[in-house]
């Protein structure tokens, strides 16, 4: 069986997994990284967002052959041991999460968001299409301007 090396949130892995095996199945079921979860498969619903190289991406449409020398971070590999992330902090102050299946995804786009635009606008936050079928939007606007001022 191929063996796949990557980064993942911080620490150098290897697996032993088929070429095409979707990352997001070789994270949760192979290393146990449960963050990322499985909305729908194709990349629509982004409940999986993590982030490749530093930028958002969808896993569930990703091989772990895709991802060889390159570095993946989930919500797992956001907190500095203790001290939660901005983002996580906010989504907590501002108590986002109603069912909270979605969250890690969500808050994995707001990373993202903060990386490329400290300052973000409703308007640029609400270029974030991450579904939330609690419809937990507001909060996660409110969250997302409370990070951002407090990084």
């Amino acid at each position: 069986m191929p063996r796949h090396t990557f980064e993942l949130n911080g620490e150098t892995v290897t697996v032993d997994a088929p070429d095409d095996a979707n990352l997001l199945w070789v994270l949760r079921d192979v290393l146990g990284v449960t963050g990322p979860k499985y909305g729908c498969g194709v990349g629509v619903c982004k409940a999986c967002t993590s982030h490749l190289d530093g930028a958002a991406f969808q896993p569930c449409t990703m091989t772990v052959a895709e991802c060889a020398g390159r570095s993946v971070t989930t919500i797992e590999g956001l907190a500095d041991g203790d001290r939660l992330h901005p983002v996580q902090q906010a989504w907590i102050d501002e108590d986002v999460a109603q069912c909270g299946y979605c969250q890690p995804g969500q808050i994995m786009a707001a990373v993202a968001l903060l990386a490329e635009n400290p300052s973000p606008t409703d308007d640029d936050i609400d270029q974030i299409d991450n579904v939330c079928r609690c419809g937990t939007y507001v909060r996660i606007r409110k969250a997302i301007h409370r990070a951002a001022a407090a990084m």
